[in-house]
């Protein structure tokens, strides 16, 4: 059987040293802001980045990889006799999926068998694919090839739903990636946005206040441990102490802490915003060891 591995982007922002602990390969998204283009892992933190972003003014932009840069990445893994499934942001919302397929293509092109390279649309974003990749790596590790490191990637997907709330609206609306919540753009309220990944931004449910926020996220973690999940991730973007508050309620509904915290880096942040959080609960049955 063959060796596969796994790659993802850099969006997903999963800790540094759960990336390299599960052998992972990233494909860096790009963000330009102050005069300048940056690749994301190329950001020692995201400090300067946001202090960049709460400044105003014009809205850093973001790009997906490009077809080079994914060559850069599955040229070397083939070579070397794996095979790759590369997992990233839903295509609903980047042009990421889309740059894998047109590298995967050129590969084919050259005389690489298209079975060797398989591009996976998330139809999720930020912890979302980074845990469908874990689940394939994981998989591999317990002997599976492409398909089954597939199956495990898309069996997790079928089961998680990612919930997270934003400050404001405002930044989605100025990056394009509003989704069906641009039907509450211009309400009178001043409210927390409820929002999930499903191929795009979805609405799901207006709170007035930040701690009502809060309180709907511990409601889904909840929701999902009653389901059958056993484990919970926690992400944000400049939140920290939100993130924290969080994750000790989810100690107490799942007797264990978060499997991590994280925070997400700028390409999302450009789209959000400051002042994110956002959880996830799921079977480790179906996730394995992160």
């Amino acid at each position: 059987m063959s060796r596969v591995a796994v790659v993802t982007d850099t969006t997903q922002c999963l800790p540094r040293e759960v990336i390299e602990r599960h052998g992972l390969s990233l494909v860096s998204l790009y963000v330009t802001w102050a005069g300048r283009t940056d690749r994301e892992s190329d950001l020692p933190d995201y400090d300067a980045f946001y202090d960049h972003l709460r400044e105003g003014g014009e809205l850093p932009s973001t790009s997906q990889p490009s077809v080079g840069d994914f060559l850069a990445v599955y040229e070397p893994l083939l070579e070397d006799g794996a095979d790759v499934l590369s997992i990233h942001l839903s295509a609903g919302i980047s042009g990421t999926v889309g740059a894998a397929e047109q590298a995967r293509d050129a590969l084919v092109e050259r005389g690489v068998a298209r079975e060797r390279v398989r591009v996976m649309d998330s139809r999720t974003g930020a912890a979302g694919h980074g845990l469908m990749a874990l689940a394939a790596a994981n998989a591999v590790e317990r002997g599976a090839g492409l398909e089954g490191a597939a199956a495990a990637a898309e069996a997790l997907r079928e089961t998680m739903t990612i919930l997270f709330a934003v400050d404001t609206l405002e930044y989605l609306r100025r990056g394009g990636r509003i989704g069906s919540a641009q039907a509450w753009i211009g309400s009178a309220l001043k409210i927390k946005p409820i929002l999930t990944i499903d191929s795009e931004v979805l609405a799901v449910e207006r709170v007035r206040t930040s701690g009502r926020a809060v309180d709907r996220l511990v409601k889904e973690l909840r929701d999902r441990r009653e389901e059958g999940a056993d484990v919970f991730v926690v992400q944000h973007v400049q939140a920290p102490e939100v993130a924290e508050r969080i994750a000790e309620r989810g100690r107490e509904i799942y007797g264990r802490g978060p499997e991590f915290v994280s925070e997400l880096g700028p390409v999302m942040g450009t789209h959000t915003g400051p002042g994110l959080v956002g959880v996830t609960g799921l079977p480790s049955k179906l996730l394995g060891p992160v």
